[in-house]
């Protein structure tokens, strides 16, 4: 009697030869995800940097632009239209000092201008001594200031005209 038995049976049911495979593809590309995840980061972290410094060059860059005044424009001076002896100059002391004001009015009148006034300005300033001009009389006002070593020269600047008392000129002197 010859007994064998033959058994044709797998020891793995067929749904778990499978489920390996799934599983470890389903982990594998969560891993990769998460490589993907850290690269994109430290990429961004990388790249960010530079970036960022670039942007903030640029952004100073703007604003020390607009912080700088533009140029001023370049007016040809002419010749006055007045002498020195038609010149009427009002002298304004702007530093507190009792007779400075008094004190440049000798030295206008000692270059031959015709002093309007003497008195004391509105404002204290501790700037250096200007000379300021109507509308019309700039090249006036640059003599006057040639003629009293005055570097500071422009326009009418915070007086209107009619303060002026029929002057020409302005000499508002300051601390320097």
């Amino acid at each position: 009697m010859n007994l064998s038995v033959r058994v044709d049976a797998s020891l793995y049911a067929p749904d778990a030869a499978v489920r390996p495979w799934r599983t470890t593809a389903l982990l594998a590309s969560a891993v990769a995800a998460l490589e993907l995840v850290a690269l994109v980061v430290a990429g961004a972290m990388l790249i960010g940097k530079p970036l960022r410094h670039h942007v903030e060059q640029q952004a100073a860059k703007r604003e020390i632009a607009a912080l700088t005044l533009p140029k001023p424009k370049v007016v040809p001076e002419g010749k006055p239209k007045l002498t020195r002896g038609e010149t009427s100059v009002l002298v304004l002391n702007g530093n507190g000092q009792a007779g400075a004001a008094s004190d440049e009015a000798a030295r206008v009148r000692s270059r031959g201008y015709i002093v309007g006034g003497v008195g004391n300005s509105t404002k204290q300033t501790s700037g250096p001594t200007v000379v300021m001009y109507r509308s019309g009389y700039r090249p006036e006002g640059l003599r006057l200031a040639h003629d009293l070593h005055i570097g500071a020269v422009g326009p009418l600047d915070g007086m209107r005209p009619s303060e002026l008392m029929g002057a020409h000129l302005a000499v508002i002197v300051g601390s320097g």
